[in-house]
C-alpha cells in the first residue's frame, strides 16, 4: 500500500517499483538467522548435521549448534547494498512499464462514507498530507465537515481536529485501508452499539432485495442495527453519490450496503430474502492499535533473546508467538489462519528428498560429479553449489531445493578433504533465499506479480542479471567470512 501510493502521488509506475520491492526485501532478509523462512529451515539443518558428526568435523569445546542472530551479515550485506546498486541503476531500464489486469478503475461502484478525527489520537492537530490522507488509492477526500461547517475542496496543509467529520468517496478497499488508520472511526454511532468487540467484527457487502420489509424508510426508522446486529457504514447506489447522513437514507432495491458486522452476520443473513447477496470483504477486521506498543516490545523482545543466545530460533519464536496470543495482540484462529500449510508439506516433502538422496548416496554421487567438474578446487565447488542450487529455487520453490541441496553440499564439503562445511552451508541459505528470476520462487516476487501487471519473463530479465551479481558477491565474501 505504501509503494501504491507513493507511485500515484509522484505519477509513477508501480510496475517500476513492486518487484524492485520484492527482490530489496529478499536481500534484506539475508542479513539474519531470522530474516527469511528458507534461513531459519537451514539453520536446522546445520545444527542437525553439526550434533551428529560433531567428533568428525572437529569443533571447538563450547561451540554453540547453528548460525548466529547477525552472522549472517558479513555476506548478507555486501550482497544487499550491491543488489540495491544494481537496481538503482538497471531496474528502470530493464523493466517495461506495466498495467495490472485488474485496476481500481475497473470497479464502478463506490461508496462515500463518513469518517469521524478522534480526539486525542495521532492525527489530531496533524494536516491532511501529514496523517496520509491526500492520496489514498482509488479514494479521495471529498470535504470536512467541522461542527456543522463544511469545507469543501481541502487543501493538504488544512490541519485535522478532534471530532472532524471527513466525507470521503472510494472503493471498498480503499474503505478497509480507512479503518486501519489509527485515530479514523466510522462517524455512525451505531458501531459503538453492536454486540461484538471492535477486533472481531468485519466488513460486509449485502445488495438490498426488493423483499426487504423497510424499502422505502430511512435505516434509522427501519431501526437496521437491532434487528440486524449490524451497522450500515456506508450506501452504494447506481455509481450516485447519495448525500447526508447515512441513518436518514432510504433503502431501495438494488442497493449495496456496507456493513460492520460480527461474524456470525454472514451466516445468519446468507440465505436471508431481505438481501440478494451477503459477502464478506476480506482482511478487513481493524487492527487493534491499542496493542502495538505490547506488540512491538515482544517483538524486540524476542530478537533480543535469540541474539543473545538465551534460547534457540525455535524456541525464541514459538515464546515470542505464545506472548502474541496471551496478551490479546493476535487470537488464536487469526494465528491458526496464518499457518501456510502449502509451505509446511512442501518443507516436509523437500526434507524427505533430501533425507532420501543422503541415505541412498544420492547426494554424494551429485557431489562427487561436481567436484569433478572443478578438478576439486574450493571455490569453483562452491561457485556450483551457489549456481546449482539457485537453478533449482527458481525452478521449484526456496525451502524445497534448500533442503534438497543442504545434504549435497555437506557431501561435497566432506569431499574436499574435509574442508569447513559452513561455507557450502551458507552458499546454500544465499542461492536457495535469493531466487529473482521466476515469480514463482519466493512468496514475495508471486506478491507482486499481478498488482505489478508482470511477465514471467520481466522477473528474467530483471531478475537473471540479480542472480549472477549475488552470486558473484556470495563466492567473493562467504570463504572471507568462513574460511575453507
Amino acid at each position: 500500500p505504501v509503494i501504491n501510493d507513493w507511485a500515484r502521488k509522484h505519477s509513477v509506475s508501480v510496475s517500476h517499483l513492486l518487484m524492485p520491492l520484492s527482490f530489496v526485501t529478499i536481500l534484506g532478509g539475508l542479513c539474519t538467522a531470522i530474516g527469511t523462512s528458507t534461513t531459519v529451515v537451514v539453520d536446522g539443518l546445520i545444527k542437525e548435521y553439526e550434533e551428529a558428526n560433531a567428533d568428525a568435523l572437529n569443533l571447538p569445546a563450547g561451540h554453540m549448534p547453528g548460525l548466529g542472530m547477525f552472522e549472517l551479515a558479513a555476506v548478507g550485506l555486501p550482497m544487499t547494498f550491491a543488489g540495491v546498486a544494481f537496481l538503482l541503476v538497471a531496474s528502470r531500464r530493464l523493466l517495461p512499464e506495466r498495467r495490472p489486469p485488474i485496476t481500481d478503475a475497473d470497479d464502478a461502484r463506490e461508496y462515500t462514507v463518513e469518517m469521524l478525527v478522534e480526539p486525542g489520537s495521532p492525527i489530531d492537530g496533524r494536516t491532511i498530507e501529514e496523517a496520509g490522507l491526500r492520496a489514498l488509492p482509488s479514494m479521495y477526500l471529498l470535504e470536512v465537515d467541522r461542527g456543522g461547517a463544511v469545507l469543501p475542496a481541502v487543501r493538504p496543509s488544512e490541519v485535522l481536529k478532534g471530532g472532524d467529520r471527513l466525507v470521503f468517496v472510494g472503493v471498498v478497499d480503499s474503505v478497509v485501508d480507512l479503518r486501519k488508520i489509527p485515530g479514523l472511526l466510522p462517524a455512525t454511532n451505531q458501531i459503538f452499539k453492536l454486540n461484538a468487540p471492535n477486533h472481531v467484527r468485519r466488513l460486509v457487502e449485502a445488495v438490498v432485495s426488493n423483499t426487504y420489509p423497510y424499502l422505502r424508510t430511512t435505516i434509522r426508522e427501519s431501526r437496521f442495527r437491532t434487528r440486524y446486529n449490524a451497522a450500515v457504514i456506508a450506501v452504494a447506489r447506481n455509481g450516485e453519490r447519495i448525500s447526508g447522513k447515512v441513518g436518514d437514507i432510504e433503502l431501495l432495491p438494488g442497493d449495496t450496503l456496507l456493513l460492520e458486522a460480527p461474524p456470525e452476520f454472514l451466516a445468519a443473513q446468507r440465505n436471508s430474502r431481505d438481501f440478494f447477496l451477503v459477502s464478506n470483504v476480506d482482511d478487513s477486521t481493524p487492527p487493534r492499535h491499542d496493542r502495538v506498543w505490547l506488540a512491538r516490545a515482544i517483538l524486540v523482545l524476542t530478537v533480543v533473546l535469540i541474539a543473545g543466545g538465551l534460547f534457540d530460533i525455535f524456541l525464541g519464536a514459538s515464546l515470542g508467538a505464545g506472548l502474541m496470543i496471551l496478551t490479546g495482540c493476535c487470537r488464536v484462529s487469526e494465528a491458526r489462519r496464518a499457518i501456510d500449510w502449502s509451505v509446511l508439506i512442501a518443507m516436509g516433502s523437500g526434507l524427505a528428498l533430501g533425507e532420501a538422496l543422503d541415505q541412498t548416496g544420492g547426494a554424494a554421487l551429485v557431489a562427487d560429479a561436481a567436484i569433478g567438474l572443478v578438478a576439486g578446487n574450493a571455490h569453483a565447488t562452491l561457485a556450483v553449489v551457489l549456481l546449482l542450487t539457485m537453478a533449482c529455487a527458481n525452478l521449484m520453490t526456496a525451502k524445497a531445493a534448500a533442503t534438497l541441496f543442504f545434504p549435497i553440499a555437506m557431501n561435497a564439503a566432506a569431499a574436499l578433504d574435509g574442508a569447513n562445511h559452513m561455507p557450502f552451508a551458507v552458499a546454500v541459505i544465499v542461492a536457495s533465499a535469493g531466487t529473482f528470476a521466476t515469480p514463482v520462487g519466493y512468496q514475495t516476487n508471486l506478491m507482486v506479480f499481478g498488482p505489478g501487471g508482470y511477465r514471467p519473463s520481466d522477473y528474467l530479465r530483471v531478475g537473471g542479471p540479480l542472480s549472477l551479481v549475488v552470486a558473484a558477491v556470495a563466492v567473493i565474501t562467504i570463504p572471507l567470512a568462513w574460511p575453507f
